[in-house]
């Protein structure tokens, strides 16, 4: 596990930068996300000081905007469709080939932090189904040999 405290200058200057903006939470908790890549845990305490709040209502205000991530980023974000076209194509069995395949749960990331599975509930590929965006690009008509290979590229050579 990286070192937190490593962190601290920029969560610190983060906060400095912003001491005197009302109602600076969302600011702060942005501008920690985007030097850091998400929010550490050891941000919310130094936050809850900064700002006078407690720890529970940083995390609350983490916990209700998707868009904050506690943890790290993947280095890959494979976003696959389940909604009702998708699912009737097989996106389900392709969400499940993943999650074997990679030992992960739905938002989880594989063990080694290469690939992040994020089901989502519309590409704009309805009629080329099922489809993924696998680091941005998205992939139509999406067969298990198609999944794997994609997967597997990216493993492969770090980037999709």
């Amino acid at each position: 596990m990286p070192d937190e405290t490593l962190h601290l200058p920029l969560i610190q200057g983060v906060l400095h930068a912003h001491k005197d903006t009302p109602g600076a939470l969302l600011p702060v908790l942005h501008a920690i996300q985007d030097g850091i890549g998400h929010i550490p845990d050891i941000a919310i305490g130094e936050i809850a000081h900064a700002l006078n709040l407690t720890q529970a209502e940083v995390l609350g205000v983490i916990g209700f905007y998707h868009d904050f991530r506690r943890v790290a980023p993947a280095r890959h974000i494979l976003r696959l469709c389940l909604a009702e076209s998708c699912q009737s194509r097989g996106a389900r069995a392709l969400a499940a080939q993943v999650r074997e395949h990679l030992e992960l749960d739905d938002h989880g990331s594989s063990a080694d932090g290469q690939i992040s599975l994020r089901p989502v509930y519309c590409l704009g590929a309805c009629a080329c189904s099922p489809a993924l965006e696998l680091d941005g690009q998205v992939h139509a008509r999406v067969t298990p040999q198609r999944l794997h290979e994609l997967v597997e590229g990216c493993l492969e050579k770090e980037s999709c």
